[in-house]
């Protein structure tokens, strides 16, 4: 008598274990869901504000990233290249620049923002070594063409020097 059946192969090259379809959901979801809370945890671009109360007097503030303000700046002198090295100290610095300008002539450096970047405003101040009275809000002016919808706007005037 002869065996019909087919030959068994008794190597094993591997596991065959598959889970089923509800583990491999279960596994995504908490993949996803993790990243998510560890992304959102650590992205310097949440402004979270923060709150101390010493002696009963509540002070707010927000965090906001250098790269997250858009920053023009122009020419306000004729000093050929100045806004272009200013663009570049800013951008080294982490500041999201956009492509130099030229402004009107100024008489000294100026600079403005749009709320709520006054606190940026006064960083770029310091930056190119002018005093913070020259820090002003935008209200509706528009210094440089096209540019009222920045955050920060520096026309540079003839007291601004690189260092």
């Amino acid at each position: 008598m002869s065996d019909s059946s087919p030959p068994r192969d008794t190597h094993v090259s591997g596991s065959h274990f598959q889970p089923s379809l509800s583990v491999v959901l279960i596994i995504v979801v908490l993949f996803i869901g993790s990243t998510f809370l560890m992304v959102r945890a650590v992205s310097p671009s949440t402004a979270s504000p923060t709150t101390t109360n010493p002696s009963s007097t509540t002070t707010t503030s927000r965090v906001i990233a250098k790269s997250r303000v858009r920053v023009q700046v122009a020419n306000g002198t004729n000093t050929t290249g100045l806004a272009a090295s200013f663009t570049q100290k800013l951008m080294l610095q982490g500041w999201d620049t956009l492509s130099p300008g030229n402004s009107a002539h100024v008489a000294a450096t100026i600079i403005y923002y749009n709320p709520p970047f006054r606190k940026e405003a006064l960083e770029i101040a310091a930056t190119v070594r002018v005093s913070s009275s020259v820090v002003h809000p935008l209200g509706g002016a528009n210094p440089i063409a096209g540019s009222n919808s920045d955050d920060v706007i520096v026309v540079l005037g003839p007291n601004s020097a690189i260092s």
